[in-house]
């Protein structure tokens, strides 16, 4: 396996779901070991930051970027997709603080890196190698992650609302693109209405609609449609912990999340690379 980038550049126009402005998002290619890096185009001069976990300084709701006084939102489901697609390097330019939320799932990503096509790069890839169990607690939730020559997880959610509790609330999944796309891309983001007012108080989910999230009230899901999978609560945990773990690059080990959240991940990432004994880096 080599480094890989996208052919061609490709933009998309959006909603961001807290900010509830419109903005667009261009894919661009980037040489090999750049990494993936965001730039805020709308502010002069520009401001360009490296995806990396020292830099996922807030995360209510969402995994942001902050690098000084600038921020990027909610970039969770670019990242899931872009790990799914095998994207090593990659320039994400916005015109806004936030990325778009499409649909709430990372489907209409992994469309557009598909559409963008993708280029091998002579650089091998390199992976994040788990060489001891880390774990992150926090009341009755946990995240950890553990030595395994591949990539696997395993999530387990627990809500006490009717329609989440009647639907599978554990997942495993042996990680690759195919069964990604197939299995997790289009389960989408969901919130609950009797939140909302409350959320808006907070400037949050100001974007938020039926077009872009499973909404639920006291009884069951609003949505017209219903859910797009009988699980699909489950699996968008587990499609934005995949998003919130590429932010270090590709892993090889086994993670295991129980009511997982962005903050957990990110602090879990931080308690890996803080112990020199917990990984090491290998070539493909």
């Amino acid at each position: 396996m080599t480094q890989q980038t996208i052919k061609n550049s490709i933009s998309v126009i959006g909603k961001g779901l807290h900010s509830g402005k419109e903005v667009k998002l261009t894919f661009r290619p980037a040489p090999e070991n750049t990494g993936i890096v965001f730039k805020r185009t709308d502010l002069k001069p520009e401001v360009s930051v490296q995806v990396n976990p020292d830099r996922v300084q807030e995360t209510m709701l969402c995994t942001m970027l902050v690098e000084g006084n600038v921020k990027i939102a909610t970039i969770e489901h670019v990242l899931s997709a872009l790990s799914a697609m095998g994207i090593d390097n990659i320039y994400l330019d916005l015109n806004a603080e936030e990325v778009p939320i499409l649909d709430g799932s990372a489907s209409p990503y992994i469309f557009l890196i598909e559409s963008a096509g993708i280029v091998a790069q002579s650089a091998p890839r390199k992976y994040l190698k788990i060489k001891k169990t880390i774990r992150v607690e926090q009341e009755d939730k946990f995240v950890e992650i553990s030595p395994y020559n591949g990539f696997h997880l395993k999530v387990s959610i627990d809500f006490n609302h009717p329609a989440i509790a009647n639907t599978p609330k554990e997942m495993n999944f042996e990680f690759s693109g195919m069964g990604y796309t197939k299995e997790l891309a289009r389960a989408r983001t969901f919130g609950f209405a009797t939140q909302l007012e409350q959320l808006h108080a907070q400037g949050l989910a100001l974007g938020a609609s039926l077009e872009n999230a499973v909404g639920l009230d006291d009884k069951g899901v609003i949505n017209e449609e219903g859910l797009r999978f009988p699980d699909e609560f489950v699996k968008h945990k587990m499609l934005d912990a995949i998003g919130d773990l590429y932010s270090v690059g590709p892993i090889k080990g086994s993670y295991n999340g129980h009511k997982p959240s962005h903050a957990m991940n990110n602090r879990l990432l931080r308690k890996i690379l803080a112990d020199k004994e917990a990984f090491e880096y290998v070539e493909a």
